[in-house]
This record gives structure tokens, sequence and C-alpha cells, in this order.
């Protein structure tokens, strides 16, 4: 039941704001384009996105790595030599 009302507050939060970002493609492109060009590009840039993502990525690998290396030296300390 927690796991429901949980999902409901996300969905609740998320919609309006996936709608609040949402872009009007606008007007259609009017005939007669000298330049010869379709339409410009459609959609958000991705240049600054994708660098907070990569960052994010690699503390992400290097939080995984750092504790496996902390539990591998850990079971080498406990296991008693001979």
């Amino acid at each position: 039941m927690k796991f429901n009302k949980w999902l409901l507050i996300i969905c609740l939060v998320m919609i309006p704001a996936i709608h609040a970002f949402s872009d009007d493609p606008g007007p259609p492109n009017p005939g007669g384009d000298p330049s010869g060009g379709g339409p410009g590009p459609v959609g958000a840039p991705i240049d600054g996105g994708l660098l907070i993502l990569l960052a994010q990525g690699v503390a992400y690998g290097g939080w995984k790595f750092y504790k496996l290396k902390k539990k591998t030296a850990s079971e080498t300390e406990s296991i008693p030599e001979d």
C-alpha cells in the first residue's frame, strides 16, 4: 500500500512538471525559403545536460568502485592465515 501511495505522489508531481517543460512546435515554415533549408532542429539541446549526466555517472562508478574495494579489503582482513 505504501508503494502505491508513493507512486501516486510521484505521478501527481511529475505530470505537471512534464507538461510545463513541453514546447509548442510553432507555426509551419512558410514556403519559398531562399536558403533551400528545411525547418530548423526540433527539441532541446543536450550539451549541458549531457555533461551533468556524465559527471554523475563517473561519480556513481567511483562510489561503487570504492565500496567494492572496501568490501574486498574487509573480507581479506577477516580471513585468518595459517
